[in-house]
C-alpha cells in the first residue's frame, strides 16, 4: 500500500515539473488572477480564460466545427463518383471566363488557380 502511494505521488510530482516547464503552470495562474481581477466578471468564465489563452470563443469554436464538416463533406463528394467530378469539370470548364480553357493556350488548372471565386463562373438558372 505504502509503494502505491509513493508510486502516485511520484507520477503527480512528474507531471507538475512536465506543466511547469512547458509554461503551463505560469500561463493558468497569469489567466486566473487576471480573471480575479476583474471589476466587471464575465458571463462566461470558461470563455474568458479560452480567449486569455489564445483560443477560439465558443461561437467562433461552433463556426469552425461547422465550417470543417461542410469541408469535409465538399471533398467526400470531390472524392465519390468520378462521373461527377467530369460533369462538374465540363460544367466549369463551360461556363469559365473567355481565354480559359481548352483551346485558348491556358490550361484549365491554371485558369483555375488564376480565378479563385469559380462560383461566379457556374451560369444563371435565369438563362
Amino acid at each position: 500500500m505504502m509503494r502505491y502511494k509513493e508510486e502516485k505521488e511520484a507520477k503527480k510530482e512528474a507531471f507538475r515539473k512536465y506543466l511547469e516547464s512547458g509554461g503551463v503552470l505560469d500561463a493558468l495562474t497569469k489567466v486566473l488572477v487576471s480573471l480575479y481581477e476583474q471589476n466587471d466578471k464575465p458571463s462566461s468564465a470558461i470563455e474568458f480564460i479560452q480567449q486569455k489563452l489564445g483560443g477560439p470563443s465558443l461561437s467562433e469554436y461552433e463556426k469552425l466545427q461547422a465550417e470543417m464538416s461542410e469541408l469535409q463533406n465538399k471533398y467526400a463528394d470531390l472524392l465519390g463518383d468520378p462521373s461527377r467530378n467530369l460533369q462538374r469539370e465540363v460544367l466549369l470548364e463551360n461556363s469559365l471566363p473567355i481565354g480559359c480553357g481548352i483551346g485558348f493556350g491556358i490550361s484549365l488548372s491554371k485558369c483555375v488557380s488564376r480565378h479563385t471565386d469559380r462560383d461566379t463562373w457556374l451560369p444563371n438558372s435565369d438563362s
